[in-house]
């Protein structure tokens, strides 16, 4: 049973066979440009991704801080959590009362 090198050896010897000599730096250039491309897709998608992402998190950011106001809590100092953790508390508190 062929072992890694000689399946590659063999792939080889098929693709010459198949496509000639002649046509096999013309299907490297393709196959190049192929990946390209999708690294570049990649990339884009990444970046759209991570912009999707920020756009929501400045809007609930916005919310709590908004909520935050609204309770009077001073938020300038507190991350997401610690200010979703003080408005909770501060519900609870008006709840109790």
């Amino acid at each position: 049973m062929p072992f890694g090198f000689e399946w590659i050896f063999i792939i080889v010897i098929i693709v010459v066979l198949f496509f000639g000599v002649k046509k096999i730096p013309e299907l490297a250039k393709s196959f190049g440009k192929a990946t390209a491309e999708f690294e570049k897709a990649k990339i884009e998608a990444k970046r759209d991704l991570d912009k999707y992402k920020n756009e929501n998190t400045n809007i609930e950011r916005e919310k709590l801080e908004s909520i935050a106001t609204t309770l009077r809590i001073d938020y300038t100092d507190k991350n997401d959590e610690d200010l979703k953790k003080a408005i909770e508390n501060e519900i609870n508190k008006n709840k109790n009362k």
